[in-house]
């Protein structure tokens, strides 16, 4: 009953909308990518960092693994706004070990919308998988895919990457390798009721917390938004989008994309709607419970559903929506599930780098079914959100929602000193 009691008292107010370009992790290192492996930057998966890539460029990047760490490392790439972009632009990724051998390989492209926006790749090294095992240096290699816009040089310039390595410990006793059993793959009934004010964070980094529930924001034509949703072990999330109707005449394909990521910020899955002017859904496709033993599995969207924490929700609109239908901003819906028992997790011999990475809080759930509390608790890290900030979200808790003074205050002591902690671990 309290954490219903919440939305009301510490909601965002209705309309507010986060504003600007791609928000990097605060505190990130810059870094500049090398020709060549010999001078190569070493990366520590303690920080995040931020480089950028040229055209036509091909950029290293070095760490070093032992033989019992998994590493993962996503790389985001953010173009200018103004760049002119094709369907099949966008940012190559591997990880190769000493020998050159690659380890795995991964590309995002800009896809039908042909619209810039941040885009993930993400290398990986898995332990116990045939290539690259053992310890020593491995390489990241990043590279541009531009099929180059003749007349046009908008695209030409640098596009700027963020870099957030993670590294996951081994079991502490090896388990089974084989993929769990078959789960339901009927997409659930998305959820109903009266749609809540959500704006979203513009980067991983100040995503919004979700849970379930029917949210709305409202974006402009070439916006993008960042949102998390926990999800923890034995649960499984299933989302859908639905770009509102605009006075226009004229089709576009790709209007609307809506991605999903994992907690190292690797793909699950997207789902683009093209627009004639009335609304227009697109669900991602059914997912399964989040198990460690998912890792086992051949397909993408089960094979990365391995671990809980935060799932991130990225809304993009295409820029090509101006053209025919105005600048809008446009009515977006969110409908978000989460369903399936919880469980505990593997246990592992060691922990995760970042430590929170596959950690959920009581303060992350309470974020994510109110829709408010995390924006008192991103204010007190230095972050953004849609709330009053920490002060007034305490003083409305305590006079509107009739909750005693000492349990608010307890209630958003907790959310600062996890977010404080967090904040510490991802700059120090």
């Amino acid at each position: 009953m309290l954490l219903l009691g919440l939305w009301a008292v510490v909601g965002p107010a209705a309309g507010a909308r986060a504003e600007g370009a791609y928000a990097f992790t605060p505190g990130a290192r810059t870094v500049v990518g090398a020709p060549d492996t010999a001078r190569a930057v070493l990366l520590d998966p303690r920080h995040t960092y931020r480089s950028s890539l040229p055209r036509g460029a091909k950029l290293y990047y070095r760490l070093r693994l032992t033989a019992a760490e998994t590493a993962y490392v996503p790389v985001t790439a953010v173009p200018p706004p103004d760049a002119a972009v094709s369907a099949t632009d966008g940012i190559r990724v591997s990880l190769r070990d000493a020998n050159g051998t690659s380890c795995s390989y991964a590309s995002a492209r800009f896809g039908a919308g042909i619209s810039p926006r941040p885009v993930t790749a993400l290398g990986q090294r898995e332990t116990g998988k045939a290539l690259c095992q053992g310890g020593g240096t491995f390489h990241l290699l990043v590279e541009r895919l531009d099929a180059g816009h003749p007349g046009v040089t908008a695209g030409a310039g640098r596009w700027d990457l963020e870099i957030a390595p993670v590294t996951e410990p081994r079991l502490v006793r090896a388990g089974s390798t084989t993929a769990p059993p078959a789960w339901d793959p009927a997409s659930p009934e998305p959820p109903s009721g009266r749609p809540r004010e959500r704006s979203g964070g513009t980067g991983f980094a100040t995503a919004a917390p979700l849970g379930q529930g029917v949210w709305r924001t409202a974006l402009a034509p070439g916006e993008t938004r960042f949102y998390k949703v926990p999800v923890d072990w034995g649960r499984r999330l299933h989302a859908s989008a639905e770009l509102g109707g605009a006075q226009g005449h004229g089709y576009v394909g790709g209007a609307l994309t809506l991605s999903l990521h994992n907690p190292v910020r690797g793909a699950v899955d997207d789902a683009t709607a093209g627009y004639t002017g009335t609304a227009k859904p697109t669900a991602l496709a059914p997912l399964p419970p989040v198990e460690y033993a998912n890792r086992y599995a051949v397909p993408a969207g089960v094979t990365s559903v391995r671990f809980a924490g935060d799932y991130y929700l990225v809304v993009h609109l295409s820029t090509r929506l101006a053209g025919p239908f105005g600048r809008g901003p446009y009515e977006v819906t969110l409908r978000v599930r989460v369903d399936g028992r919880a469980h505990a997790g593997p246990a592992y011999d060691g922990g995760p780098v970042p430590e929170d990475v596959f950690t959920i809080s009581d303060a992350d759930r309470a974020a994510a079914l109110t829709g408010g509390l995390g924006d008192a608790v991103a204010g007190a890290a230095g972050g953004q959100g849609d709330g009053d900030g920490a002060g007034g979200g305490v003083m409305r808790l305590v006079a509107v929602g009739g909750i005693g003074s000492g349990t608010a205050l307890l209630l958003i002591l907790g959310g600062w000193t996890v977010a404080a902690r967090r904040t510490y671990a991802r700059t120090r």
